[in-house]
């Protein structure tokens, strides 16, 4: 750590804040925010949403006491702040990296991390289950939960709060509104008045009303009426929070979020207040850190880059297009050939690429927010009228709309075209965004067709065929990150549904690989064979439905059979071929089901996993020699020692 902070080396806990004045509470957000800043700029992470909640996270924890108190982040990207001042700052540094601290909260690293969050829009289900359970207990603490950065557009807040309004359970919601700009004559009305109602004189004379009022026989409950509708008035008139107090909170807001002494004023007025209480906070993305703030999506989540500058990093080396760069362009490309193509995604349209057909074809573009669930079925909708909408969605967040994937496009067959993008394991987000569950979720769902490209080309060629394909939805799922680098078609080939490729023939046995370890399956051939084994590598392309044909072939010329996917093996390809095996009767064959295995999976960077879990060419040899006994091999354990070299 620099030299430069004085305050920020002596913050080991939250109660090391209560100490401080507001003068240095005003420093230390200074210095947090440069810490922040030099940090994610040497190692990458999330940095808008944590620029932006320094003073609301410093407010928070100096009036709240964690963990007695519990505070609920919403998101990971929300709270790098919470982790420094709460024992983290040492190590803040390994943040995201392999076998480092996590990029979003996490029960099992710290007792300040009350519920885990890489999801959206989680925060006040989970405080209202907290707040449920301290009362159950008869215990007596605080609960607060931080929802913001797009959250309060998915449906499970608004469940939530609905439920919370009922229940009437003592909890605070902070809204973290980065997006909201106010009017400075609003701005000053609703700030005098925010301050008024949250004043503990004035609830002492409200509840000293409310108490007088019902003592009296026969008016008293029109007078109590009558003054509801009077506050009720002035609050809709002055503030916005008509919503929050139709659902049961009081509204207190907006806030200016980036204000120490305020947050802490109206904080240790409303703490103590009975019921759900919604304080609306307005804060800035990226505050404080110039690039950030000019450019909130592209400073969201970084990889390292120039301080200065707040431009990334490139390579020397020309790198080829991404995965979510070639769907984007061909979405786009297929659009201008069919009028009835149109694009959905859920809050991510640079993530998916779906950013190029908003500039192209506005009109055809859908931004539906962190709202998974709607996306699916609006894309039904838009379906049964003979439109093709292509729903591009990550994987880890499709697993939210599975009901919808079923009951209204599987089984009425609608042609939606599901793009899964950052299938398989994504990096450094860890277990919450790994894509390893889609082949299985997805896989026991009648009448979906699913499949997976090997190459930034073949992934052309089955977005085009899921277009014309008109016989019910049709998932394609493609990794994240670079493609591999082969030339791209200007146009189209139809690809026939079910049909795999040999890629490479062999006589010693069988690897059957999908998607981006199709690849690697090669490379792992190319290595056995220097030892005198030859394998036969195919390019299954579909996982359903599979080629019965080719794997009939397989089945009666290999007594070795290895399956290679980048999804968990529960479930996913390799139980689809075995399920085939033995519903054919298949006897004699041995098999390996390799992929990811029946765990969560930590962060760090995709090579550093895929060597972690044999994924990788060498480790995909290892796991072949530990699995089979082959003739040909003399001295198998020094094969096994040298990982396959």
């Amino acid at each position: 750590m620099g030299t430069d902070y004085r305050i920020l080396p002596k913050v080991n806990s939250p109660d090391d804040l209560k100490s401080l004045d507001i003068r240095e509470l005003e420093k230390l957000a200074s210095e947090i925010r440069e810490f922040i800043i030099d940090t994610i700029s040497r190692v990458g992470g999330h940095l808008g949403a944590s620029l932006g909640v320094v003073e609301l996270t410093l407010a928070v924890h100096y009036v709240f006491n964690a963990p007695k108190d519990k505070i609920i982040w919403d998101t990971g990207h929300q709270g790098y702040v919470h982790k420094i001042i709460t024992g983290r700052r040492d190590v803040f540094h390994t943040i995201r990296q392999f076998r480092g601290i996590s990029g979003f909260l996490k029960r099992s690293e710290s007792i300040y991390d009350v519920f885990g969050a890489g999801h959206a829009s989680t925060s006040i289900s989970a405080a209202l289950g907290i707040a449920t359970a301290r009362d159950f207990d008869e215990q007596d603490y605080k609960v607060v939960a931080i929802i913001g950065d797009g959250a309060m557009t998915a449906g499970l807040a608004y469940e939530a709060m609905n439920n919370a309004g009922v229940l009437k359970k003592n909890l605070i919601v902070i809204l973290n509104d980065n997006n909201m700009s106010i009017s400075p004559n609003v701005w000053a009305v609703s700030k005098y008045f925010t301050e008024l109602i949250a004043s503990s004189h004035y609830n002492k004379l409200k509840s000293f009303v409310w108490d007088l009022t019902g003592q009296l026989d026969g008016i008293g409950d029109r007078i109590r009426r009558l003054a509801a509708k009077v506050e009720g008035g002035v609050k809709a008139i002055i503030t916005p929070g008509m919503l929050f107090e139709a659902l049961g909170f009081r509204y207190f807001g907006p806030v200016n979020g980036h204000n120490i002494q305020k947050l802490i004023r109206i904080l240790s007025e409303i703490k103590n207040l009975n019921g759900p209480i919604l304080l609306h906070v307005i804060t800035q993305k990226g505050k404080g850190y110039k690039p950030a703030e000019e450019d909130e999506q592209k400073l969201h989540g970084v990889t390292p880059f120039d301080k200065i500058t707040g431009k990334m990093y490139k390579s020397d080396k020309p790198q080829p297009p991404s995965y979510t760069k070639v769907f984007g362009e061909a979405v786009v490309q297929l659009a201008r050939q069919n009028s009835k193509i149109v694009g959905i995604t859920a809050a991510m349209p640079d993530g998916t690429g779906l950013n190029i057909l908003k500039k192209e074809i506005p009109e055809r573009f859908f931004d539906v927010g962190i709202a998974e669930q709607h996306a699916v079925t609006f894309s039904a909708g838009l379906a049964t009228e003979g439109y093709v909408p292509i729903c591009a969605i990550y994987s880890t967040f499709l697993q939210r709309a599975f009901d919808q994937i079923i009951h209204d496009v599987a089984l009425q067959r609608l042609h939606v075209v599901f793009a899964i993008d950052r299938a398989g394991l994504v990096g450094a987000d860890g277990p919450t965004h790994h894509g390893a569950f889609d082949l299985s979720y997805l896989r026991l769902i009648p009448n979906m067709v699913i499949m997976a490209p090997k190459d930034e080309s073949e992934l052309r060629d089955m977005l085009y065929t899921a277009t014309v394909y008109n016989k019910g939805p049709v998932a394609i799922r493609y990794p994240r990150g670079n493609g591999v680098g082969v030339p791209l078609k200007k146009d189209f080939d139809l690809i026939e549904i079910g049909k795999a490729e040999v890629l490479r023939d062999g006589d010693d046995l069988a690897i059957l690989a999908i998607g981006n370890m199709v690849y690697p399956c090669l490379r792992a051939s190319e290595k056995l064979s220097s030892y005198g084994i030859e394998a036969t590598v195919v390019n299954m392309r579909f996982v359903k439905p599979l080629d019965e044909g080719l794997l009939d072939y397989v089945f009666e010329k290999f007594d070795k059979v290895v399956t290679v996917e980048e999804n968990t093996i529960r479930g996913g390809f390799g139980s689809a071929v075995l399920e085939y095996a033995a519903m054919k009767g298949v006897k004699n064959v041995g098999f390996l089901i390799h992929g990811i295995p029946d765990e969560f999976i930590e962060h760090g960077t995709q090579e550093e996993l895929w060597r972690m879990l044999k994924l990788d060419p060498d480790g995909i040899v290892e796991r072949i020699l530990e699995a089979f006994e082959f003739e040909t091999l003399k001295d198998k354990t020094k094969i096994l020692r040298n990982g396959g070299n």
